[in-house]
């Protein structure tokens, strides 16, 4: 059984098993799946300011927090303990275009260098994607009324107009920063 679990799992298995997350949540306590809203429930709980985007009964959410604290634990418990020991297989095409684009030749960490060591903080282009990436994905959680995957899987699966325009929106917005912003950048 343990080398089930260390095995990365197949889409059609971790896929069904994530979207059964949603109807168990709604059947169960009537709840929704959503992780973005955990920030504002843990600013609610430490920053009594007065602010009334954060005066609310957060202790009626209560439950999103242990939800997202079971995520992370979770994570922690499969990456520590269950980690699959081999490297990720990725397509031979998909390592040729990572050269090609964006210059990689370590594929260990599969993130750019560029965009992810603390050396960018010392640059224009480190601090325009932490500061104002970070706001800009902030807000736009917030505007939307939920992230990405809340929409996605969540909204979707329940049939709401909103996270549909979401989902195609979030989608938009990434191929018009995967393709002309970022380029301009790097």
């Amino acid at each position: 059984m343990l080398d089930f679990l260390r095995q990365p799992w197949p889409w059609y298995v971790a896929g069904p098993l994530i979207g059964l997350t949603v109807p168990a949540l709604l059947l169960v306590g009537n709840k929704a799946l959503g992780i973005s809203a955990t920030l504002r429930h843990i600013c609610a709980a430490c920053v009594p300011a007065g602010l009334p985007f954060l005066t609310y009964n957060w202790r009626a959410e209560s439950w999103n927090l242990v939800f997202v604290l079971g995520v992370a634990l979770g994570g922690f418990i499969g990456y520590r303990l269950l980690g699959h020991p081999d490297v990720v297989a990725i397509s031979p095409a998909t390592v040729r275009d990572l050269r090609a684009e964006l210059h990689l030749t370590d594929f260990t960490g599969l993130l750019p260098r560029e965009l992810f060591a603390l050396g960018n903080l010392a640059t224009w282009k480190g601090w325009v994607f932490l500061v104002l990436g970070g706001f800009l994905v902030g807000f736009g959680t917030r505007y939307a009324g939920g992230c990405t995957s809340g929409h996605a899987i969540s909204g979707l699966s329940n049939l709401q107009w909103v996270s549909l325009v979401a989902v195609i929106g979030f989608f938009a917005g990434g191929l018009v920063m995967t393709w002309l912003v970022y380029p301009l950048l790097f």
